[in-house]
């Protein structure tokens, strides 16, 4: 057994150790008997050709494939780059966009404003922002930064857009609370202006997701009030300044009793987006008002005005 293990550890040991010696020896023996025949070396050559040439084509094949791989990476790495610096450019050319919209929305507002002014240029005034609201979609109750110290009290009319937002409610040194007329507690006595006739505009917070608000007791006995007659603020109201645009009609029927119209009108203000406002800084019990729209009386009374 023991004879047999060392037989085979020599086997092992011959062929790791005198394996190259072999093959170079067999190798040598095989060139000078060849030489010594004179056989021709053009066998080898062509052998040669047949395993070396494919071989170097598939290197240089595999060469130009790298160069190809390289190149569209670099060429992939740039159009990266140049990808980002156009990204920043759009980023960049967004940003200068919306400041420029930005700017020409409070170019429209200061217009806006300043169209206002001048259309109620006979009243004393102060523009304010709003700074907080209740909840909810709409203007109907908010808060402006202007107070007691400005010069704003209760039942200062406010007005934006192209009419009436609303009147004070409460003041305080540096803010005031305004009640818009779309609130659901509101009401305005108002007048026609092609015929002079009272009617009431009262607040509907449903009624405005329409864009709308409603109208009732009106006298138009002749029935010449129509569609797209405007409505202002009448010289019979007791705290609303007279002759302030409220807005058009654009819905009239005939009341239940046969006696009065009613119907909606639209608003010239928006009162979704409300931001800036001007508070008319004289009320109608003052002695120094006088009003800047004057309209027939018609002696009709009103319900009683919030």
């Amino acid at each position: 057994m023991k004879s047999l293990k060392k037989k085979i550890r020599f086997r092992i040991n011959l062929k790791s150790k005198h394996l190259l010696a072999i093959m170079t020896m067999f190798c040598l023996s095989t060139i000078v008997a060849t030489l010594a025949s004179g056989i021709t070396s053009a066998p080898l050559k062509d052998a040669a050709g047949m395993i070396v040439v494919p071989f170097e084509n598939s290197i240089d094949r595999i060469a130009d494939w790298l160069v190809t791989v390289s190149r569209n990476f670099q060429d992939k790495q740039d159009l990266i780059a140049e990808n980002e610096d156009l990204k920043a450019q759009i980023d960049t050319l967004m940003t200068q966009n919306n400041i420029l919209l930005q700017d020409q929305t409070e170019l429209d507002r200061l217009k806006q404003l300043y169209n206002l002014d001048q259309e109620y240029l006979d009243y004393p005034k102060i523009a304010a922002r709003i700074i907080s609201k209740d909840p909810g979609n709409w203007y109907d109750n908010f808060t402006i930064n202007r107070g007691s110290e400005d010069g704003v009290r209760v039942d200062n009319n406010v007005i934006a857009g192209k009419g009436l937002v609303g009147i004070v409610t409460s003041v305080g040194p540096h803010w005031a609370t305004v009640r818009a007329i779309i609130d659901d507690s509101s009401n305005v006595s108002a007048m026609t202006v092609g015929t002079s006739d009272n009617c009431v505009i009262e607040g509907n917070l449903e009624l405005i997701d329409e864009g709308k608000l409603s109208f009732t007791q009106l006298y138009d006995q002749d029935g010449k009030v129509t569609v797209g007659e405007r409505l202002v603020t009448s010289n019979i109201s007791e705290k609303y300044l007279e002759g302030i645009f409220i807005g058009y009609v654009s819905e009239i029927w005939q009341d239940t009793n046969n006696l009065t119209k009613a119907g909606t009108l639209v608003s010239p203000v928006d009162f979704r987006h409300l931001k800036d406002v001007f508070v008319i800084t004289v009320n109608k019990q003052d002695d120094s008002y006088k009003p800047a729209y004057s309209a027939a009386d018609d002696g009709t009374e009103e319900g009683t005005e919030e």
